[in-house]
C-alpha cells in the first residue's frame, strides 16, 4: 500500500496565524497527535498522589515526552538508519507509555474509560509513526535522495 505525502503531513490550521513558524516535524499529524497527548498525560500526572511522584508519573511523564521527542529527532534526522532509529524509538516509548496508562488504572488512580482512551489514541500514534516509516522507506526505494542518506 501506497502512502502520500499528504497522509503523512498535514497542512497548517486555517484558525492559526499564517505569520506563525513551526519546525518541520510540527507540520506532521501524528506529532500533533503525540504533542497533545503528552500534554493530556502531564495534566494527569500532576494529580497522582506523592507515593507515586517519583515511580509511575516520572516514567509516564519521561516516556509520554519521549515519544513526541523520538518523532521530532527521527523527523529531523538527516541519515536514513538515524530517521529509522528515532521512529523505532518513539514506537517503543509509545508502548511504554500504554503500559503506565494501564498501570495507572490497575492502581485505580485513572478510570477505565480514561485509561482506554489514552490508549486507543497512543494506538492511533503508533499506526502514524508505522506509517511514516512505510513512506520513508518507499522515499528510499524510489530514489529519493532526501530521505535515503
Amino acid at each position: 500500500m501506497s502512502i502520500s505525502k499528504d497522509q503523512v503531513i498535514s497542512r497548517q490550521d486555517p484558525r492559526e496565524s499564517e505569520c506563525q513558524v513551526k519546525a518541520g516535524f510540527e507540520t506532521l499529524w501524528v506529532w500533533q497527535k503525540a504533542y497533545k497527548l503528552m500534554l493530556e498525560v502531564h495534566k494527569i500526572c500532576k494529580t497522582l498522589p506523592g507515593e507515586e511522584r517519583f515511580k509511575r508519573r516520572d516514567q509516564l511523564e519521561r516516556s509520554s515526552s519521549s515519544v513526541v521527542d523520538n518523532i521530532a529527532e527521527g523527523h529531523t534526522s538527516y541519515y536514513y538508519q538515524e530517521k529509522i532509529k528515532g521512529f523505532n524509538v518513539a514506537r517503543k516509548e509509545t508502548g511504554e507509555t500504554q503500559n503506565h496508562i494501564r498501570s495507572l488504572e490497575g492502581k485505580r488512580y485513572l478510570d477505565k474509560e480514561k485509561a482506554n482512551d489514552l490508549i486507543a489514541r497512543y494506538e492511533e500514534v503508533l499506526r502514524g509513526i508505522n506509517g511514516y516509516v512505510r513512506w520513508v522507506r518507499e522515499k528510499r526505494i524510489s530514489g529519493n535522495r532526501d530521505t535515503s542518506r
